[in-house]
């Protein structure tokens, strides 16, 4: 009994891994799942949503994306040094606000020196010449550009981005997340 529930056990978790691969979009290296909490959904479904996103809202009140990768598939560490450029305007369209945030590959908050693990639409951030917005996510701090530093751990890192009541490019999939650039 202890055998076949065991077996059970892993094989649902093999079928949800499964499922949750079906409903995830890879863009730019961030995943999404549009289909969370949408009517009609069937159990596998719902199921692998609450794996991969628990106590997620639908879609339509905020759009996530995640990323343990940067642009080029490579594994998002702190003993590489990366940057997210957003171009001018093209931060996640939005009806309330957007934040990203970096987490441990589990999703834990990491501490670090200056206490900071987001950025939301009401962060000073500074802006480049063409308006675009760079932000810096490394170990140590970037001199001179400090105010649009996200620290990483040293070790892995996931992050995070949502855009609460998204837009209508966020809602028909044609908003595309800038992918995260390794630079060191």
């Amino acid at each position: 009994m202890i055998i076949g529930g065991t077996l059970a056990f892993l094989t649902a978790i093999v079928v949800m891994n499964v499922v949750g691969r079906m409903i995830t979009t890879t863009t730019n290296g961030w995943d999404s799942v549009m289909t969370v909490g949408q009517p009609g959904n069937g159990v596998l479904i719902r199921a692998a949503a609450a794996k991969a996103l628990p106590a997620v809202n639908v879609f339509e009140e905020a759009a996530y994306w995640t990323t343990t990768r940067d642009g080029s598939g490579g594994t998002l560490t702190g003993t590489h040094e990366y940057v997210l450029r957003f171009p001018a305007g093209q931060f996640p369209p939005n009806d309330a606000f957007w934040s990203l945030t970096i987490t441990d590959v589990v999703g834990y908050m990491v501490s670090n020196p200056i206490g900071r693990s987001s950025f939301n639409d009401r962060s000073s951030l500074a802006r480049d010449a063409d308006g675009s917005i760079d932000i810096y996510l490394r170990h140590e701090a970037p001199t001179g550009r400090e105010q649009n530093w996200l620290p990483t751990p040293a070790g892995k890192f996931k992050l995070t981005l949502r855009a609460y009541l998204p837009g209508a490019a966020v809602l028909n999939g044609s908003y595309r997340v800038p992918p995260v650039v390794r630079v060191g």
